[in-house]
């Protein structure tokens, strides 16, 4: 995972392993790289994945067998490094180069724009179809930038949309060619990047402050937490996610 610099952009390029599972490795590299984005001069932020991944989501196979405490611990991780991208003052666009699939939908969420590959693209939260339910880091950016029939509709329904209907129900902002999805992102970028920083800050900080304040109230729960963790240890969610692995595992 690595940080490039584009002018007065950064790209935080992820290239973690086989599909940009997210897992402890891929958050240390995540949060590395948000270090050196913040402590740069650097006016906007784009994120992508590389070759036909942007990201499939959790590393299953590697939390199947996890305890509930370790479960649990990196859950409130993951919640951390999510609603630090979604609180970023400056700009953040995701060029969305491949699927994004539940943690990877998660993360492309966060960002202030987004810009989907067309084709066979898959992007979408599917937890509830495997069993499991939804952190506040997850419910609340939907919420803030859905509207409701759409935000139930993606967060319900356990779907993975493709590109046109990703675009209809509001989850993407653009849908370009694979090849131009990076070029797009970073255009989009230096225009977000040209309207004076400060002012930038305070609007967003502004239209976010309701959605932020749900999240930290969530995570100081341990009640929200215990709620999350008994759909995934439920028997639905041990039995689907089990066959998830699976099938990943060939």
């Amino acid at each position: 995972m690595q940080l490039e610099r584009h002018d007065e952009l950064a790209v935080l390029r992820m290239n973690a392993g086989k599909a940009n599972a997210i897992n402890d490795a891929l958050l240390d590299g995540l949060s590395a790289q948000l270090d050196a984005f913040e402590a740069s001069d650097a006016r906007a932020l784009v994120i992508t994945g590389y070759e036909r991944f942007f990201s499939a989501g959790l590393d299953l196979v590697s939390f199947i067998d996890f305890d509930r405490a370790a479960m649990g611990a990196f859950m409130q991780r993951f919640d951390a490094v999510m609603l630090r991208v979604f609180s970023t003052s400056r700009p953040v666009v995701a060029a969305v180069n491949g699927h994004a699939i539940a943690g990877g939908c998660v993360l492309a969420m966060q960002a202030d724009w987004r810009v989907l590959a067309e084709g066979k693209t898959r992007f979408g939260i599917n937890e509830t179809a495997l069993g499991i339910g939804l952190p506040s880091t997850v419910v609340e950016p939907f919420r803030d930038q859905l509207a409701p029939d759409a935000f139930a509709r993606a967060c319900l329904g356990g779907e993975l949309f493709d590109a046109t209907t990703s675009k209809d129900l509001g989850l993407v902002h653009e849908i370009v060619a694979a090849d131009n999805v990076e070029t797009v992102a970073l255009a989009k970028a230096r225009a977000l990047a040209a309207i004076p920083t400060a002012a930038y800050a305070q609007v967003k900080a502004s239209l976010r402050r309701p959605a932020i304040a749900a999240i930290k109230a969530s995570m100081a729960s341990p009640t929200d937490l215990k709620a999350w963790l008994d759909t995934w240890y439920s028997d639905d969610g041990r039995r689907l996610v089990s066959e998830a692995v699976a099938t990943l595992k060939g």
